[in-house]
């Protein structure tokens, strides 16, 4: 079964990251799956530049050292395949302005941005040419995503309508259950770079006394009855799920341990750190032979591109091109 997944290379990766979608990437990989770093998208951003490109390779290194092989399954930098800019523009002409406008995740940005940039509106069909360059049967997607797939599954039937089969209409799937990961100061919010203050979440690469400070400070409740509740206790059920997805077992199983907050805050802030050392590790590793990840980008993108580039081709035909 076709899969594509992507991450952007805005900010530094952080647990939420990890736990939610990369962690799910590395025990499904499989020759069939193509896992990329959508630089592209990460350009709706303000970024410099150069911290866009050390972000970047910053990013393949960490997906590396998290257990992506590039052996098993094909992992690319986004804009080292030309393709998807191309197939950007033949995409853009089948989309309808009404449609982007009425993107939640657009009117959200937008609405906190003064002079958005037009790519904030049209990336959805950036990421519709994604999905459909590798004729993914599946996607796995979260709520937040959903309606973003619900587009591209209606440019590829309109597309295919219009100009012949060419693409595969994907089904979005429910990703594998993963922790729950939210804000450690506002646990109503998922863990995220852009809204989250910096003791808010948990760098991939934080070191342990970072760890230990952002989780013994982490918002609970005045109580001090340890029992996993989302609606009543939201704060401790976030360390709660927290800790059982890195020792696989439930939240209640957790609960069950403990008696006062602050040793279930210390046995997770140690749990954490044992838990990342490993990739903090290898990813020190990898970081220090750049010219070895350019390679293996490289490598990547020409794997990625022997798949994506004839379903360009075949769709900018269709067109008239």
């Amino acid at each position: 079964m076709r899969i594509l997944s992507g991450i952007q290379p805005s900010g530094s990766m952080h647990i939420g990251n990890y736990l939610g979608a990369v962690r799910q990437w590395v025990t499904s990989q499989n020759p069939e799956a193509f896992y990329c770093i959508v630089d592209l998208h990460a350009l709706t951003l303000q970024i410099e530049p150069d911290k866009l490109r050390e972000q970047t390779i910053d990013y393949l290194a960490s997906l590396l050292a998290a257990g992506l092989d590039p052996d098993v399954c094909t992992l690319f930098i986004q804009s080292q395949v030309p393709y998807h800019a191309q197939m950007n523009w033949l995409l853009e002409c089948v989309a309808t302005y009404g449609e982007l406008s009425r993107m939640t995740q657009f009117k959200e940005k937008a609405s906190r941005q003064e002079g958005y940039r037009v790519g904030l509106l049209t990336y959805p069909v950036l990421m519709a040419g994604d999905i459909l360059l590798y004729s993914a049967e599946q996607v796995p997607v979260g709520q937040d995503q959903r309606q973003h797939l619900e587009l591209t599954r209606e440019i590829a039937e309109r597309f295919n309508n219009r100009y012949g089969e060419v693409f595969t209409v994907p089904e979005g799937v429910q990703p594998v259950a993963s922790a729950r990961v939210m804000d450690l100061q506002d646990p109503s919010r998922k863990m995220s770079k852009s809204l989250a203050s910096p003791m808010g979440l948990i760098y991939l690469f934080d070191d342990a006394s970072q760890i230990e400070k952002k989780i013994k400070k982490a918002v609970t409740d005045t109580d001090n009855e340890v029992r996993f509740d989302w609606d009543k206790k939201p704060g401790l059920s976030n360390l709660l799920e927290m800790f059982a997805s890195f020792s696989g077992e439930t939240p209640p199983q957790v609960a069950e341990r403990y008696s006062r907050y602050g040793d279930l805050k210390k046995d997770l802030s140690e749990l954490v750190i044992s838990s990342l050392a490993p990739i903090q590790q290898r990813y020190r590793e990898l970081r220090a032979d750049e010219g070895a990840l350019r390679a293996l980008a490289a490598q990547g993108a020409e794997k990625a591109s022997e798949v994506a580039g004839p379903l360009y081709r075949r769709a900018a035909v269709a067109m008239g091109l």
